[in-house]
């Protein structure tokens, strides 16, 4: 590299001309950990340094920046100056942000935003294929009205707290190793993690000093046609309010009810239905009432067999689409088949359904070994647990056959 115009960013983060990006960035790190300002509160000269540090790094870090500098020197660079909120921003894009809080000097960001409140929300299949209004009574913290949200019955009567310097929190950093540093955020005790302090007297008679009370408020909560199963519904900026912070949401979690009948597969509806053998054979015909109250009468094709598991669909009878409502899925229905009960059927019977169904698979002729065996009904569950009981019976038998060779005197010879 060429002999550079002004090397007084590299003396700033303690590098020669000549150093790569990983030193650069390495010889950042290590300086910007050092004068943080959350880690120097109250010194002006390592913010100013970490700015100057932050400053240097922002050139050095980019190849056309850094070749503008070297032939140029701070001069070429001239784009309005540099100023604390850019070291800040710097620094968070280098560690991903939220390392340290904010410092004084920087850009301002806008209240923080406090915390969201979740509800669950049970509603029915019903619910959600018609739509429903639900009104609903919440309860939260909102400013008190008698003092501002001050907390105090006058103004000046607030003082900072002087153990977290008006943070609310308290920063302890700890070195686990060398060059290796450990950071934790405590909740300022004194002031109970509000940055300040109020006298016992000077304390509003309404809210008692904590600057907030209890408030119900009545919400509205539509249930839009074909809303889903974790949907969510928010009331912005309807949650808990504080001093200095904006107000977080509310927000209304969807929960399905189970359906005693219906269950729902995305935007088809699923039912399940039991018919007699001779509906399966010769067609059937039964009635479905509706989640809106309607009843259908549904019909298979004429000469259509229904086999047990088989799947039909009604086309437009599923669920509404959420904001499509017109547009709706398939009502899916799956069959299972009755067939009569043993020994119902005697052998007329039989012959009568052999001159009308297939015929018979042939029997097949017999080897003069075969056995002759019977099927007969079997539970895998049962024969499951049965075998388990078995093997720790075995297992029993096994432990207690041991225990008696181990006490048995040897003899001797």
């Amino acid at each position: 590299m060429s002999k550079v115009k002004d090397s007084e960013f590299y003396t700033r983060l303690g590098v020669e001309s000549e150093a790569s990006g990983d030193e650069i960035k390495k010889a950042y790190r290590k300086m910007a950990m050092k004068f943080h300002p959350d880690k120097n509160p109250g010194d002006t000269t390592a913010a100013e340094k970490f700015k100057e540090i932050s400053e240097a790094y922002e050139v050095l870090s980019d190849e056309k920046k850094r070749e503008i500098y070297n032939k140029y020197g701070k001069e070429g660079l001239q784009e309005g100056g540099f100023h604390a909120g850019q070291a800040s921003d710097i620094f968070e894009q280098f560690f991903g942000g939220g390392m340290f809080g904010g410092f004084g000097g920087g850009r301002s960001r806008g209240p923080v935003k406090g915390e969201d409140i979740t509800h669950p929300i049970a509603v029915t299949l019903e619910d959600l294929y018609n739509g429903k209004t639900s009104r609903l009574a919440v309860t939260r913290n909102i400013l008190c009205g008698k003092c501002s949200g001050s907390g105090a019955k006058k103004e000046g009567a607030t003082n900072k707290c002087a153990t977290c310097d008006g943070r609310g929190v308290r920063l302890i950093i700890k070195q686990i190793g060398p060059g290796m540093i450990q950071q934790m955020q405590t909740h300022c005790q004194d002031c109970q993690g509000k940055g300040e302090t109020i006298k016992d007297e000077d304390k509003c008679d309404t809210c008692k000093g904590k600057k907030t009370v209890k408030d119900k408020k009545i919400l509205e909560v539509h249930i839009e046609k074909g809303m889903r199963e974790g949907q969510k519904i928010v009331f912005a900026g309807e949650s808990d309010q504080s001093p200095g912070t904006e107000p977080g949401d509310i927000i209304f979690v969807v929960k399905q009810k189970e359906h005693e009948r219906f269950k729902r597969a995305a935007g088809d509806l699923v039912m399940e239905h039991k018919i007699p053998l001779i509906d399966a054979l010769g067609g059937t015909c039964f009635s479905v009432n509706h989640l809106d109250g309607r009843v259908l009468m549904v019909r298979t094709e004429p000469g259509e067999i229904i086999k047990p598991g088989d799947l039909r669909a009604i086309s437009g009878e599923g669920m509404p689409t959420h904001k499509k409502p017109f547009e709706k899925g398939s009502l899916i229905v799956k069959f299972d088949v009755e067939f009569p009960a043993n020994g119902s059927l005697d052998e007329r019977k039989i012959k009568a359904l052999e001159s009308v169904l297939p015929a018979r698979n042939a029997v097949p002729k017999p080897n003069k070994d075969a056995e002759d065996v019977t099927l007969k009904k079997f539970n895998l569950k049962e024969n499951a647990a049965r075998q388990h009981q078995q093997h720790r019976e075995a297992y029993d038998e096994d432990e207690d056959e041991q225990r008696g060779q181990e006490g048995m005197p040897c003899r001797q010879q």
